[in-house]
């Protein structure tokens, strides 16, 4: 029999229909999904041995569960995909602000409908997509938005007195009865204003305005809160904190390539910049290294943490730099070069927070740091590290180092102009003028073809100015590279470089 065509609570007993709390089932869909090894949480990438565990294990108790963790750690995500355990439909007494239950009704609307027409109470079927709530904390929030308020106009209408339980505008807590409700950012919420909350949790009595209603909610509660919110905004009050049974931390990828792979699920790449533009794994894992590298850096908060959403918007704005650039010189295909990684500034500033250091420093020169920094880090995956051929430094370096042939291009006072808006058979002519460079990437990757030659050629350069053995300076339009002791002689204070060393050691 189809559910869907039960209109009366009549109907429902005679179907054989048993109700449950919203926790017992959640409970028996994810234990039907374990049991069936079903992914339980789709989408949820890193946390199949942590979080994806501990919040399996907290539904099962039937907790209410706190996730705390630091921004962009799909904390929210997690509280929404809750509602795939939900069961599909569930039913509702017609015309109820609250979803009573037919067998079970809290409001005095439904109490009274039931009263008046017993079997013949009209029943509707209400989806668990809209048995979701959430509610960001603010301090504005009252508690008339979260419990609910005496409405006048309510009352005039039905020309009720304030006395009157029918009087009352329920808040969002009561109206997500039977279903899950998220508070996000909970020690952002007035401490009055989560005590409010733990009477629902321990008692459920709800206090509006002097009436003190005995409503025994069924609600799944899941809050989320970050650590640094414990000392710089507020706190969650202790008896609030004591009556959510699991708290549940979540992190940050701990691979590039899980890191990697949440990128290009969540990028919003256009289907045209798909058909267009290249991106190749280089170019991907140096995005990811400028957020790892902006976790462990000295100048990015780690009480505030590096979203996700870093690398989220950087992968995208990359592609937009490569496309924009393709539009401008007419080519109908191209790929995302090195180079266009400065076009991805604007999505690390707005994603960090500083220490006082960094603010010094300046938002800009931090990014651009980070970028350096993610070059050197990656440059060591693909070519030998320059630090093993500091022969000052160390005694068993080898004798042959294999960046010679291109430092000395360099030092013979050579530069190379590499333009932002280039085409790319131009640029790719250009990087095969600088000596030992082609050599170079064709030992190390023999079987690339040209344009995946070149982009490995300009990441070498890339990477050579990262570890100081050539000097690179971004200006308008460009980037050059030129010699190290010619640049350094010239006083060029937009050179990256993360520290002075001696031309000598790399001859």
């Amino acid at each position: 029999m189809d559910i869907q065509k039960i209109k009366t609570f009549g109907q429902l007993k005679e179907s054989g229909y048993k109700p449950k709390s919203v926790k017992d089932e959640i409970r028996s869909n994810l234990i039907r999904k374990i049991s069936k090894r079903e992914i339980t949480f789709p989408g949820i990438i890193g946390y199949e041995d942590s979080v994806i565990p501990d919040t399996e294990r907290a539904l099962l108790s039937r907790h209410n569960i706190l996730f705390l963790g630091l921004r962009g750690q799909a904390k929210t995500r997690m509280a929404r995909q809750m509602t795939g355990l939900l069961d599909e439909f569930i039913p509702v007494i017609e015309g109820s602000e609250v979803n009573d239950d037919p067998f079970h009704p809290l409001s005095k609307y439904a109490k009274d409908l039931v009263a008046e027409m017993g079997d013949n109470t009209p029943i509707v079927w209400l989806e668990r997509s809209k048995r979701y709530g959430e509610k960001l904390a603010t301090p504005d929030v009252s508690v008339a938005d979260l419990i609910g308020d005496i409405d006048p106009i309510k009352a005039a209408n039905l020309k009720l007195t304030y006395a009157d339980e029918r009087a009352i505008h329920y808040g969002i807590i009561p109206r997500s009865n039977r279903g899950i409700f998220v508070i996000n950012e909970l020690p952002d919420l007035q401490a009055r204003i989560q005590v409010s909350l733990f009477n629902i949790l321990e008692e459920g009595d709800l206090q509006i305005r002097g009436f003190k209603l005995r409503l025994p909610l069924d609600i799944l509660f899941v809050f989320t809160a970050n650590p640094e919110d414990y000392t710089n905004r507020g706190a969650i009050v202790t008896p609030l904190k004591d009556r959510i049974e699991s708290q549940i931390l979540t992190h940050y990828p701990t691979t590039i390539e899980t890191s990697l792979t949440i990128t290009e699920q969540e990028a919003g790449i256009h289907e045209d910049q798909m058909k267009k533009i290249q991106i190749s794994d280089l170019v991907k894992r140096l995005i990811e290294q400028v957020s790892f590298e902006a976790r462990a850096s000295e100048y990015v908060d780690k009480k505030s943490g590096v979203s996700a959403r870093l690398t989220i918007a950087a992968y995208e704005n990359a592609v937009s730099a490569a496309e924009r650039r393709g539009l401008i010189n007419k080519e109908k295909e191209t790929q995302v070069w090195v180079s266009d990684l400065v076009g991805i500034i604007p999505s690390i500033t707005g994603k960090i927070e500083l220490v006082y250091e960094g603010e010094q420093e300046g938002p800009y020169q931090v990014a651009f740091n980070l970028l350096e920094k993610a070059f050197r880090t990656q440059f060591a995956a693909y070519f030998p590290n320059p630090e093993t051929f500091k022969k000052k430094r160390n005694k068993d370096a080898p004798d042959e180092n294999p960046y010679k042939a291109i430092i000395r291009w360099f030092d013979a006072g050579n530069s190379l102009n590499v333009f932002f808006n280039v085409k790319d058979e131009d640029k790719i002519q250009l990087l095969y003028k600088v000596d030992g460079l082609y050599g170079l990437v064709k030992k190390h990757f023999p079987t690339l073809n040209s344009k995946e030659n070149a982009l490995l050629m300009e990441f070498v350069l890339h990477g050579l100015s990262a570890y100081s053995l050539i000097s690179k300076k971004v200006v308008e339009g460009k980037i050059e590279f030129k010699d190290l002791m010619g640049s350094m002689l010239n006083f060029s204070p937009q050179s990256f470089r993360d520290e002075e060393m001696d031309e000598e050691d790399f001859k």
